[in-house]
């Protein structure tokens, strides 16, 4: 990863593990809070001479620790997909339904 940049924000995760995880770096220079929903990955060289991968998710309130994979050898997307994957579309379900409800009480205060 290069040395300006705090990690590789998530544009696009494909269905399929095959499918390369699409990214655009975030500079390390203005560091601004991500938007909710938002994944950030990092890495950096391990002990066992793979790579330590993290990733964090941006919620409405903070950022947390999504997961951390250690020591990972090679091509590891195949690896950190399923969870990146699952993680977009459990937040974008949730969005959705948080809408649906805020919509339902204004309709029910009317």
């Amino acid at each position: 990863m290069p040395r300006s940049v705090r990690g590789a924000l998530l544009r696009c995760v494909p269905p399929h593990p095959a499918q390369p995880i699409h990214t655009v770096w975030i500079s390390d220079l203005t560091p601004e809070p991500l938007h909710p929903g938002s994944i950030l990955l990092s890495w950096e060289p391990g002990l066992g001479g793979g790579m330590d991968v993290t990733a964090r998710l941006r919620l409405a309130s903070a950022e947390v620790l999504l997961a951390s994979w250690p020591d990972l050898h090679g091509d590891w997307t195949a690896v950190v997909h399923p969870t990146l994957h699952e993680v977009i579309g459990l937040h974008t379900a949730l969005s959705v339904a948080t809408d649906a409800l805020h919509l339902a009480n204004h309709l029910a205060t009317r």
